[in-house]
């Protein structure tokens, strides 16, 4: 069976809140042993690698620049691809769903372009941009979600 990969996108200079739920949304993937996919900087992407080291969980990055050395600490698999703004197409397309935390301009490309594509789009404290959009107000909230998501798929 093929991993699970989770996608978690937000503001590489976000507020403290939503950080706080980038680590407890990592560390909930983790916990289901779900594989965390991010853009692999700063930010809700390094809280929520963070939040899921915590828990060993297995996290990539995939990096805009040219080198592996960008990637934050909590990465283990860097994909370095010098595509800047391009690498989130890369993200949202490995992810099976995509979390958007916050409300950064890469953030609403990334939920565009899932909502393009028909990828699950769960939204905390972000882009309330179309109807397809699952608000959740809770980390909690997420992995039920997710869940309810990847059994419907399994039909």
């Amino acid at each position: 069976m093929k991993q699970i990969i989770i996608g978690v996108v937000g503001s590489s200079v976000p507020l403290k809140e939503y950080e706080d739920i980038a680590f407890e949304v990592g560390k909930l993937i983790a916990e289901k042993e779900w594989v965390l996919i991010t853009g692999g900087l700063g930010g809700v992407m390094e809280k929520a690698c963070e939040g899921a080291k915590s828990k060993a969980g297995l996290t990539i990055g995939v990096l805009p620049g040219s080198s592996k050395k960008d990637a934050n600490q909590f990465v283990d698999v860097p994909i370095v691809t010098a595509m800047q703004q391009a690498r989130n197409n890369i993200v949202v397309q490995t992810a099976d769903i995509i979390v958007a935390i916050g409300a950064g301009f890469g953030t609403l490309a990334e939920i565009a372009t899932a909502l393009k594509i028909n990828k699950p789009v769960i939204s905390i404290s972000s882009w309330d941009v179309d109807e397809k959009v699952i608000r959740i107000d809770e980390p909690q909230e997420v992995i039920a979600k997710i869940e309810k998501i990847l059994k419907k798929k399994k039909k």
